[in-house]
């Protein structure tokens, strides 16, 4: 069964940090781009950040100079670290990713695979 599995979530204050991670199991995704999104209560998901196969990295301005992407193919696992976090990253973070597309988009609908998502909450 191929499936993203993310971690990482909880609670934090407003200036901690947090990493969330996003394992993918039953087939390899070197090959292709993988991203986060998130998705606040009573907002729609949006983008987060992405990364290619090949590492290029592209963020939401919301969070560019805070959160960092990156990945390991060696373990089929992309990170999300997240730095100087504020009351408005509160949401269900998912990482996503669709076989065989190597770019990043930054739309939901580019995307047909999909983790369960991990809960972050940052108090003020």
């Amino acid at each position: 069964q191929v499936q993203l599995v993310e971690s990482g979530g909880g609670l934090a204050q407003a200036g901690d940090s947090l990493r969330l991670t996003c394992t993918a199991s039953g087939r390899t995704f070197t090959s292709s781009g993988m991203a986060w999104f998130r998705q606040a209560p009573g907002k729609e998901r949006e983008f987060v950040a992405g990364i290619s196969a090949h590492g290029y990295t592209v963020y939401a301005d919301s969070v560019k100079g805070r959160f960092t992407i990156s990945r390991d193919n060696g373990k089929n696992t992309i990170y999300l670290q997240m730095n100087s976090l504020k009351s408005e990253d509160t949401a269900d973070y998912y990482c996503a990713t669709r076989a065989g597309v190597m770019v990043v988009f930054t739309t939901q609908s580019s995307y047909d695979l999909w983790g369960q998502g991990t809960q972050v909450t940052v108090s003020s």
